[in-house]
């Protein structure tokens, strides 16, 4: 019988993950040797090669990537077997591994941490702000317990939970505050910066436009809603926005800002977990907790 570790597993998940042993090693908050040594054990255990080792990258072999997806629902049942626990007694207390997407948790996030912990004193909460796709993978891996994202995103193993609707504005340089709002049609004829590929909001904006996802772009792709919004300022170009980031992004800021006419270009946000999550009842009213904050933050004057 071959003697396995659960931190054996969960240093190969790490290191199949990072695809670098010291970027490996800060996941899962070691040092770089000791995680070393536990694939070494790993593979000898095995009796076989899990990694091709190079200079600055390791890559799984045929058998380690035939291994990895078996470790995630190792993992990921291991795990849920803690969630079982906690869901026989206060579930809303103790870990909750939330994720947000990078549009969303700069303006929303301080709303929630505050009324999360006002009103869970004994919630442990660990907050991730990366892209929709990595988001869902590591719900689907059991990395996060849930997370905050523009729906729909139509995974049948995902419950999904409307938390509220927003608006796009047009963000133009200040200049042309006086200027009549462009109608929908005409976004396609305007310098329009966008967010880079990767981000949902860019897909929704491109959508609005009536403007192709795979067109060939000559103008700036931006990695924040921030930098959009200070080349507006300097000139290049025109940009969409969500509602809440107005507040935030526009602030000593020489844009105007303008609503659409109606259809106005919207989002929808909500939460989403994994439907066999034993805290899924836990989520739900966690979800209640985050839209309280939401309609809090968005209530807020200017």
């Amino acid at each position: 019988m071959i003697n396995l570790t659960l931190k054996q597993l969960r240093y190969f998940e790490a290191l199949a993950r990072a695809g670098n042993f010291g970027r490996a090693a800060d996941l899962s908050s070691v040092s770089q040797p000791a995680l070393s040594m536990q694939i070494r054990e790993l593979e000898t255990a095995l009796g076989a090669t899990l990694f091709e080792r190079g200079a600055r990258q390791v890559r799984l072999t045929r058998l380690g990537k035939d291994l990895a997806p078996r470790v995630r629902e190792i993992l990921r049942q291991v795990g849920e077997l803690g969630e079982t626990a906690r869901a026989a007694g206060d579930a809303l207390t103790g870990r909750l591994r939330l994720g947000i997407i990078p549009t969303i948790a700069p303006y929303l996030l301080p709303a929630v941490v505050r009324r999360l912990t006002a009103e869970r004193a004994g919630l442990d909460l660990h907050l991730r702000e990366t892209l929709t796709p990595r988001l869902l993978e590591e719900l689907h891996d059991g990395s996060l317990d849930a997370a905050i994202v523009a729906l729909p995103v139509s995974e049948p193993e995902l419950a999904e939970v409307a938390l509220f609707s927003e608006r796009f504005v047009l963000v133009r340089p200040a200049s042309e505050a006086d200027r009549p709002v462009p109608a929908r049609d005409d976004l396609r004829t305007m310098r329009l910066l966008l967010l880079e590929e990767g981000h949902c909001f860019r897909d929704q904006a491109l959508s609005f436009c009536n403007l192709e996802k795979s067109a060939p772009r000559e103008l700036l792709d931006a990695s924040s809603l921030s930098t959009l919004v200070q080349m507006v300022a300097a000139g290049i170009g025109v940009t969409l926005i969500p509602d809440m980031a107005v507040r935030v992004e526009t602030r000593s800021t020489a844009v105007s800002v303008a609503r659409f006419n109606r259809p106005e270009p919207s989002r929808l946000v909500g939460m989403v977990w994994r439907r066999s999550n034993p805290l899924a009842g836990a989520l739900s009213r966690i979800a209640d907790i985050v839209r309280a904050a939401a309609e809090e933050e968005r209530g807020r004057p200017d």
